[in-house]
């Protein structure tokens, strides 16, 4: 991986220094944040049921020199950590007809030895986010290579794929490859997906089909509806299918809206419903995105990943929805230039029962504010408590309710 790193980034640098050449219009841009911030209690207890587990990776790299790695972890899951993420993107405009668009990101937990974050700061961590070849032909537009998709706001599918996108006026076709089985033809799998965006003045309507060929036969579909408005959005799904030979039938309905009060006031909400199984003896498979692939919709700061995104409270299915429902009511107040305070209110319940027969998650409080340090340079600042209910705290078997507070320094460029 570093090898390869090294021989792209040569490339790259290569292609700058011949642009006269070659006429190639060469864009730079990225993303950087650090974040620090703490997470206690997300399983509902605030005691440790077991003693701290310490395990060791050992590396050698010359033979010769090991290093000893530690990695602490308590039962309950608190985490007290400070982190830093890069995206650097390099795109070479060769047309308006036509461009390469690569995306690298380097991640590291500051101290941990596995990134760059410990002393000496050499760890080798980066990865390629996106790399892919965008171009018109034929009446249409084409993204062919590794990159990034959103389906249904994440409800369906908000992840990096690697694959095909073509769009056709208002028609989208997406080809995207799940796995690849080297040996075993049945281990394949892939989705496919197409929509339809119909501008009818003051809302816009989305259908879309969604099939997944799943591995050994299996197949899902998803049949759904994208509704957008200045105000007010909504997505209505249907899943089907077939898994190990028991029928798929599932739905979620989702909606929310926002609007100004005044220039330093704004309300907004939101609300989904997604069905779980009922009865997993039967032959019917009632969870909503049974086979969860790239599910991922972000929610509250708790029981929905939120700005941290590191785990979420017990019993909830974090960005994966499903069995659950949920609603929120917030608020937005801008009273001074560059700076917004932000209020939310979750309550969160399981559809169907949880193992222990709970359903009830809680009620979460998000506290936010955001202040612009200097121009392109952001500070948020986050603190946020679930009042935990039964499935969050096994019917009071843990009784603490999960909070965390932090901060994020972050830039786009």
């Amino acid at each position: 991986m570093k090898k390869l790193f090294f021989a792209v980034l040569v490339t790259l640098i290569g292609l700058a220094f011949t642009a006269p050449a070659f006429a190639i219009d060469h864009q730079f841009g990225g993303y950087w944040r650090v974040r620090m911030y703490t997470q206690k209690n997300f399983d509902g207890s605030s005691e440790v049921t077991g003693a701290a587990t310490t395990t060791y990776a050992v590396t050698s790299t010359d033979g010769a020199t090991v290093t000893l790695t530690p990695t602490t972890t308590y039962a309950n899951g608190d985490v007290a950590v400070a982190d830093t993420r890069t995206r650097l993107y390099y795109t070479a405009v060769f047309s308006d007809n036509f461009k390469f668009v690569n995306k690298f990101e380097m991640d590291a937990t500051w101290g941990s030895g596995s990134s760059y974050g410990d002393i000496g700061a050499d760890g080798v961590n980066v990865e390629v986010k996106n790399s892919y070849a965008e171009f018109n032909t034929a009446g249409a537009l084409f993204r062919v290579g590794t990159q990034a998709g959103v389906l249904h706001r994440g409800f369906v599918f908000d992840d990096d794929f690697s694959g095909v996108v073509a769009a056709v006026g208002p028609v989208t076709f997406l080809y995207a490859k799940i796995s690849e089985a080297d040996d075993n033809v049945s281990g394949d799998a892939a989705f496919y997906h197409v929509n339809a965006a119909f501008d009818l003045g003051a809302v816009k309507l989305t259908p879309t089909f969604t099939y997944y060929d799943l591995a050994d036969d299996d197949h899902q579909w998803i049949l759904g509806l994208d509704v957008d408005n200045e105000i007010f959005w909504a997505t209505l799904l249907y899943n089907g299918g077939e898994t190990d030979n028991d029928d798929a039938s599932a739905y979620l309905v989702a909606a929310g809206a926002s609007f100004n009060v005044s220039d330093m006031i704004g309300i907004h909400g939101q609300g989904f419903y997604a069905t779980g199984d009922d009865n997993a003896a039967d032959d019917d498979i009632d969870n909503f995105m049974d086979f969860n692939t790239g599910q991922c919709y972000y929610w509250s700061e708790i029981m929905g990943y939120g700005t941290f995104d590191n785990q979420a409270s017990n019993g909830s299915p974090a960005g994966a929805i499903s069995n659950i429902f949920a609603l929120n009511m917030g608020l937005t107040v801008a009273p001074v230039e560059k700076l917004k305070l932000s209020a939310d209110l979750w309550y969160a319940q399981l559809v169907e029962d949880d193992a222990n027969g709970y359903d009830d998650l809680g009620v979460e409080v998000d506290l936010k504010a955001t202040y612009e340090l200097v121009e392109g340079l952001n500070l948020d600042v986050v603190a946020a408590m679930l009042f935990a209910g039964d499935a969050t705290t096994n019917n009071d078997v843990n009784d603490e309710n999960p909070w965390e507070v932090g901060t994020r320094l972050s830039l786009s460029f």
